[in-house]
């Protein structure tokens, strides 16, 4: 019986590639069975090795993140996608989200917080950055519900307005 998370790395960038597994093999339960540096190794490593955990770049060679993430989910629609990009705009977040992916984090974002998005994630929970989490929140006026959905206030208009 397997202790520790198993891990799917893709990211272009060999150096920053390197430093995450790095940093996430110091948790000691976290393991990065597979690294892509292209989209379409991303797949093919995902189809083949079922990670608990995929996480996934949006800007990469080949085969952008964003078709990395619909033909993984399609090949296996229970995969734990986790989105990590320099792109902080509503407009990645909404699409990726769209798509099905279980988190979105920056890049600027810390090693504490994606350990922990890696852990939320694969409880079947989703992980936002914590800026992002925090922007979306405001943009829907609303607040998070135990499970951790949005659920939006209702305003009330008078019969004058």
């Amino acid at each position: 019986m397997r202790n520790s998370i198993s891990v799917l790395l893709a990211e272009d960038h060999a150096i920053v590639r390197e430093g995450i597994r790095r940093l996430l093999e110091v948790e000691g339960d976290v393991e990065v069975v597979g690294e892509a540096q292209t989209g379409r190794e991303a797949v093919q490593l995902a189809k083949r090795l079922h990670p608990d955990v995929t996480v996934l770049d949006i800007a990469m060679p080949v085969l952008n993140g964003l078709e990395a993430l619909r033909q993984i989910l399609k090949d296996d629609p229970a995969a734990k996608v986790l989105i990590l990009s320099a792109h902080s705009d509503d407009a990645y977040v909404e699409q990726v989200m769209a798509l099905g992916a279980a988190g979105y984090l920056i890049k600027q974002s810390t090693a504490t917080v994606l350990s922990r998005a890696i852990r939320e994630v694969l409880k079947g929970k989703t992980f936002f950055s914590p800026s992002i989490s925090k922007r979306l929140q405001a943009r829907n006026q609303g607040s998070l519900n135990r499970e951790g959905r949005i659920v939006k206030k209702t305003v009330r208009l008078s019969s004058r307005e």
